[in-house]
């Protein structure tokens, strides 16, 4: 379980990353592209990218990429 400080930066990236995806559309980053450009650790980058693929937000190209989901796909 994470302590308080960390859940709280933990809720700030995943709200710094959607504004992110929200503000760019067609935003495509591989995984160590999203380490550098929110300065994360890999652990950190992965947990906080699944989270995000497994809520529907984003999805992974076949090439590995994460893009933000078509808000208009219909599972």
């Amino acid at each position: 379980m994470l302590s308080q400080p960390a859940q709280q930066s933990s809720d700030s990236m995943l709200c710094r990353i959607r504004s992110e995806y929200g503000e760019m559309p067609g935003l495509k980053l591989t995984m160590a592209q999203a380490q550098r450009l929110w300065g994360l650790d890999r652990e950190s980058c992965d947990g906080l990218m699944a989270g995000l693929v497994s809520s529907g937000f984003l999805a992974r190209t076949r090439d590995g990429a994460f893009v933000r989901r078509d808000p208009s796909f219909v599972r």
